[in-house]
């Protein structure tokens, strides 16, 4: 069974260290990661939250990354297209020598929150080997197994919840004006309207965390 394991890792020892400490208010969050033929590993990535100017300058010169292609620039975000340089043995080159997924990254100044998702807790044995063997140092916020099918798993919902969500758009219960009342949410699906409620709660939190946040252990 395939293991998703969340932690926090301090920018020098993952990627674009230079570039967050030149620029410490930006966020960078990783929206894709592509692994070509040779081996090279290319990131998508979203840059916001402060001077994309003191950023753009550092991320030039940024030894982790090359072959830098400005993809997109949407209000104050811009997307670019890198290629990590292959001296930079850190945990992305996991990616290829392991088969781990990233399943979401987001880096800051003081270090990057990463979820990822392996084969089987011997691939997740593999991972940490790979790390101590150089000397790569990560905190472990959260280990569980994938029970779920992956479009539940990777927004952290249970079956229930994403089943109330998504009936809720098809019936246009998020439309405006709504297209239908609670009561009829709660009707379709079979369920009080209490029990409604709950679900759509627990639901937004558990997406808004999984894709807005990396969750910490106190969270549990």
């Amino acid at each position: 069974m395939s293991v998703i394991a969340e932690f926090t890792v301090a920018s020098e020892d993952f990627a674009l260290h230079n570039s967050l400490t030149a620029a410490p208010h930006m966020i960078v969050e990783i929206e894709r990661v592509v692994a070509t033929l040779e081996n090279k590993v290319m990131p998508y990535f979203w840059v916001s939250g402060g001077n994309q100017s003191e950023f753009g300058d550092a991320f030039a010169n940024d030894e982790s990354v090359q072959n830098i292609t400005l993809i997109d620039s949407i209000d104050s975000a811009r997307l670019y297209r890198a290629e990590w340089t292959e001296n930079i043995e850190t945990i992305i080159y996991a990616y290829v020598e392991i088969g781990a997924t990233i399943l979401q990254a987001i880096g800051r100044d003081e270090g990057w929150e990463l979820r990822m998702r392996f084969d089987d807790h011997e691939k997740l044995s593999d991972f940490q080997k790979y790390c101590d063997e150089r000397d790569i140092s990560f905190d472990l916020n959260r280990l569980r197994e994938q029970e779920q099918p992956m479009a539940s798993a990777q927004y952290d919902l249970t079956p229930k919840q994403r089943e109330t969500l998504v009936t809720a758009l098809e019936m246009g219960y998020y439309d405006v004006p709504q297209k239908a009342t609670m009561s009829e949410l709660a009707d379709e699906i079979g369920v009080s309207q209490q029990a409604l409620s709950k679900r759509f709660h627990d639901g937004h939190r558990n997406l808004i965390t999984s894709t807005l946040t990396v969750s910490h252990p106190d969270d549990e």
